[in-house]
């Protein structure tokens, strides 16, 4: 594993079960809560047999109940999709709000940040080398 390297990320929810439906539903991400904890574990890739995830890179992650103090937002995560537009009407048709509409990385890619409806704030990234 390299050094350094992000291997997990937490999506904080004042509901987590229906925050759950909207990841699922816009990512197709499997959600489920972990026994005898007030978490959930976010699989965003499929995992070996230890829980790893298989694809070089990737990561999964968590759900939990919001925390005191964390009534701001903290991290900006960022999923690949396959296309800006369609994963923000699709977003957009499931309560999130546009924070920030398609913007160009030149020669690299666009990005689109958006807020869950539960206002945790999240990106969504396409690959596009003719990206202007």
């Amino acid at each position: 594993m390299k050094k350094n390297g992000v291997v997990h990320f937490e999506i904080y929810a004042d509901d987590p079960e229906k925050l759950g439906k909207f990841y699922t539903s816009l990512f197709d991400w499997t959600i489920d809560p972990m026994p005898g904890m007030d978490y959930w574990y976010i699989k965003t890739v499929e995992t070996d047999a230890k829980g790893m995830p298989t694809q070089p890179g990737a990561i999964n992650g968590g759900m939990m109940k919001r925390p005191a103090g964390y009534e701001e937002r903290p991290w900006m995560n960022y999923v690949n999709v396959d296309s800006i537009e369609e994963s923000v009407a699709r977003a957009q048709k499931l309560g999130a709000t546009v924070m920030k509409v398609k913007t160009p990385v030149p020669g690299i890619g666009w990005f689109a940040m958006l807020a869950d409806p539960q206002g945790n704030f999240f990106a969504i990234w396409q690959m596009d080398p003719n990206a202007k």
